[in-house]
This record gives C-alpha cells, sequence and structure tokens, in this order.
C-alpha cells in the first residue's frame, strides 16, 4: 500500500493520479515557474477578495459618511479577532509543508487534521472575546456619534462569521502548502459576485417587497458568502490526496500535535494581532481629525491593498516554497526564493507607486464625493505610495521567517512597526511638530521604514545557524536538515 506521500510525489503524479493534479513538489525546478504557478492565482484570488471589501466601502458610502467610518473601525476590530485564522493558516504552511519537503506524508496529514482541530477551538474562545470585548474596544477608539452606532451594530452580526473565516483561513494554508493557490482564487472569486448581489439586496431591500437593514445588510451579505467560501475549502480539503481515506477518530484533538501546531501558529496570530492593533493606534490619532479622515482612510487602505495584490501573491507563495525546500535542505533554493521575491515584488510595488501619486484624489473620489474625505485620503496614498517596495520586502521576510519555523521574530518586528514606532512617531510629528494628519502619514512611513530595517537584521541573525543566513556565510556553515 503506498504512504500519504506516495500518493502525493512526482511517481505518483505520473503514474496518473488525477485527485492530485493541484499538488507540487516545489524542491525541484525553476523557482520562478514555482512563483508563477503558486503567486497567478493567489493574487486574483486577493484582487476579487479586496474587490469584495471595495463594493462594501461603495454600498456603505451610498448610505453614508458615517456608515463608511463604522464599517472600517468594525471591520478592523473583526480582523483582530480572525488573526487566530491567519496565524493557523501560516503554521499549517510551514508545518504541513516542511513535513512534504522531508517526505513525511504522515506527518503532514496529522498536521493538518489537528490543524483543523486546533481551528474548532480556537473559534470557541473567540466567541468570548469578541462578544465581550470588541464592543468596548470600538467605544474607545470612537466618538460618540453616528459612526460608533454603525460600527458596533454592524460588528455583532460580522461576529457569527467567525467559524467561516478561521476554518478557511486553516485549511487554505494546508492547500498552499500543497502548491494549491487555485482553490481559494476561484472561492473568493465566487464570493465576490454573490456580494456584489447580496450586498445592495440586503442593505436597500426590493422596494414595495424586501426592506432593506441598512449597513447591517452589508454584514449579512459578508456572513452568507464567507460561510460559502469555508464550505468550498474544506470540501477540496478533505477530498486532497493528503486526506485520503480520512476517518472520524484521526479528528480526535492531539495534546502533543495542537502544542506544536499552537507554537507556530501563536507568533503569527499575535504578529497579526499587533498589525491590527496598529490600525487602532492610527485610528486613535485620526479621531481628533473627525469622521471625514477616518473614512477617507479607510477607502484609501482599500485602494492600497488593491495595488498590493501581486506583491501579496509573491509573498504567499514564498512561504510554502521556502518551507518545502527548507524541509528538504535545499538551503540555497531557499535564498533563490527570497532574493527573487524581494527584487519582483520591489519592482511591482514602484509602478503602484507610481499611480498613488498621479491619481490619488480620482481614486478616492471613486468612493465618496466629500471633498475633506477625498484630500485625506489622498494624501495617504501619496505618502504612503513612497514606501510600497518597503512593505513587500518586509512582508517577504516575514514568510521567510514563518516558512523556516522560528516565527517568534515577526511578533517582535511587528511590536516595533506597529506598537512602538507607529506610536512613537506618530506623537512626534503631529503632537510635537505639528504636522497634522499629514503627521500620521509620515509617521505609518517610517515605521514601514524602520520596521524592514529591523527584519533584515533579524532574518540574518536566526537564519545564519540554520541555513548559513540569508548572506550566506561559506566559513560557517548552516546546522544539518531539521528532523
Amino acid at each position: 500500500m503506498k504512504s500519504v506521500f506516495d500518493r502525493l510525489s512526482p511517481h505518483a503524479l505520473a503514474g496518473g493520479d488525477k485527485r492530485a493534479h493541484r499538488t507540487h513538489d516545489l524542491t525541484t525546478g525553476p523557482i520562478p515557474r514555482h512563483f508563477r504557478t503558486l503567486a497567478v492565482p493567489a493574487a486574483i484570488g486577493m484582487l476579487f477578495n479586496t474587490l469584495y471589501g471595495v463594493v462594501d466601502i461603495f454600498v456603505a458610502g451610498l448610505i453614508s459618511t458615517e456608515a463608511q467610518a463604522g464599517l472600517t473601525i468594525a471591520f478592523q476590530a473583526f480582523m483582530l479577532l480572525i488573526s487566530l485564522g491567519i496565524g493557523l493558516g501560516t503554521a499549517m504552511g510551514a508545518l504541513v509543508g516542511g513535513s512534504l519537503g522531508q517526505k513525511n506524508g504522515q506527518a503532514a496529514r496529522t498536521f493538518a487534521v489537528q490543524g483543523l482541530c486546533y481551528g474548532l477551538l480556537g473559534t470557541l474562545a473567540l466567541f468570548v472575546v469578541g462578544f465581550g470585548f470588541c464592543p468596548d474596544l470600538v467605544d474607545f477608539i470612537t466618538e460618540p456619534g453616528a459612526y460608533r452606532d454603525a460600527a458596533q451594530s454592524y460588528l455583532m452580526i460580522l461576529l457569527i462569521a467567525l467559524p467561516s473565516f478561521i476554518l478557511a483561513f486553516g485549511a487554505n494554508g494546508i492547500l498552499q502548502a500543497q502548491g494549491d493557490t487555485v482553490t481559494m482564487q476561484r472561492a473568493l472569486t465566487g464570493a465576490f459576485f454573490a456580494n456584489i448581489i447580496l450586498n445592495p439586496l440586503f442593505a436597500f431591500g426590493i422596494p414595495g417587497l424586501i426592506p432593506g437593514i441598512g449597513l447591517n445588510g452589508i454584514a449579512l451579505s459578508t456572513l452568507v458568502s464567507q460561510t460559502a467560501v469555508m464550505l468550498v475549502i474544506l470540501r477540496k480539503v478533505l477530498t486532497s490526496p493528503l486526506m485520503a481515506g480520512i476517518r472520524l477518530p484521526e479528528f480526535v484533538p492531539d495534546p502533543a500535535r495542537l502544542r506544536d501546531i499552537l507554537w507556530q501558529a501563536l507568533p503569527s496570530t499575535f504578529a497579526m494581532v499587533v498589525l491590527f492593533l496598529g490600525t487602532f493606534v492610527v485610528q486613535f490619532f485620526l479621531k481628533d481629525f473627525g469622521d471625514k479622515a477616518v473614512a477617507g482612510y479607510g477607502i484609501a487602505l482599500r485602494i492600497e491593498q488593491m495595488l498590493l495584490l501581486p506583491g501579496f501573491g509573491l509573498t504567499g507563495a514564498l512561504l510554502p516554497i521556502v518551507a518545502q525546500n527548507f524541509g528538504a535542505g535545499h538551503y540555497d533554493r531557499v535564498r533563490e526564493a527570497l532574493y527573487y521575491c524581494w527584487k519582483l515584488g520591489a519592482a511591482m510595488m514602484l509602478t503602484a507607486a507610481i499611480i498613488f501619486w498621479i491619481a490619488a484624489e480620482w481614486l478616492i473620489g471613486l468612493f465618496t464625493d466629500d471633498p475633506q474625505a477625498i484630500a485625506m485620503g489622498a494624501g495617504y496614498l501619496r505618502i504612503d505610495g513612497g514606501v510600497l517596495p518597503f512593505y513587500i520586502m518586509l512582508f517577504a521576510t516575514n514568510s521567510f521567517l514563518q516558512a523556516i519555523r522560528r516565527p517568534v521574530w515577526t511578533v517582535w518586528i511587528g511590536v516595533w512597526r506597529q506598537g512602538i514606532a507607529i506610536a512613537l512617531f506618530s506623537w512626534v510629528f503631529v503632537s510635537i511638530l505639528g504636522f497634522g494628519i499629514w503627521g500620521i502619514w509620515f509617521a505609518i512611513a517610517a515605521s514601514v521604514t524602520s520596521g524592514l530595517l529591523l527584519s533584515l537584521i533579524v532574518a540574518q541573525h536566526v537564519s545564519k545557524p540554520i541555513i548559513g543566513g540569508i548572506m550566506p556565510d561559506r566559513e560557517h556553515p548552516p546546522a544539518p536538515r531539521p528532523t
């Protein structure tokens, strides 16, 4: 009988195992080809996911500027919670991918199954945190008024979607470890088109037939469409070659494996928590400039995400490529993948920066006709456009650290960039130097730049004893391949 990995191996693929047609051995073949295979579908999926958010912000704008600001605040609070799912996804990419690189298919299968258990258990804890503490967080970063009320009601509906987001992230990490980024692309594309229909239907209803529920309708649309995404991704995982012949007893929680997943996922989760807390630091300083500033910033973030998508696709592809090659002991290929991601990502982001500098007002004006919101959002795009290449290099370095199973360092990088640096620079530029709202934009750019420098120093230091460093030291060879 073939092992699990045999069914995933190139030999099995050559033998015509159709179930494995989305599984890729990333330890051989040209690195650029693997990036094209993985990054293009991932970027397309993220494009539709971002467009999904653009539809949300556009429909909210048809309701009111206060609704746009409320949506921005509530979704940032929600993203703080689903950091657990993002951390789980990166853990699955590193652990499952590394096990496949080591030719240990049984370990990969066990990590995948226990990862889904981790997601279910974590979701139960998040319900308590979400309903218990998130409303207070929203109150803390907002002023009393219509946009605070909108944020609170929107958030209460969105919290019901927690299981859908958490399990979808975790299951997608399992697929990515096998080289499958197409399934998530298709699921997110379908969700986008569903959202185009459901958003206005739930928000405004059908005159004379179905009453609309305003901003809460946008939250309800997210609940429905993201649940569908979760079901599609889970079905693909459970019918993949890695899970062939899966039995219910395998889903009994294994404390040892859950602990392994926890140690890999928790730093990534904390890193994302710190990242999202950084947005609350920005919101804290922004609230003194009114809801126009919050709305303009929220629109600008959506636009920025769209132009960052090719880079996100690259850094997302980097994790399974590095994980498999790290597991296989191919350290030169690990460095080659990191360098390729840096160079191509930075080049792409220079193009995006030019677009921001030329068309900032026009881009913001697509979503609002409020002149103050347009001016404030355009200012953010122009300043942040100058550091877009640094974003991609920073994200790639974090993916590298996660893939070599040193994710805890991404937490400390995040603590500096999103916690200390952004608060420190905002205080200096706004409160000391009196730059006004421009000071917040300068603070964000300064935090990204300093965060990149810190990440490069950390990556070289941490990886030197393991793979010889991101700049290899021939006089001090790396440690043996991990087992």
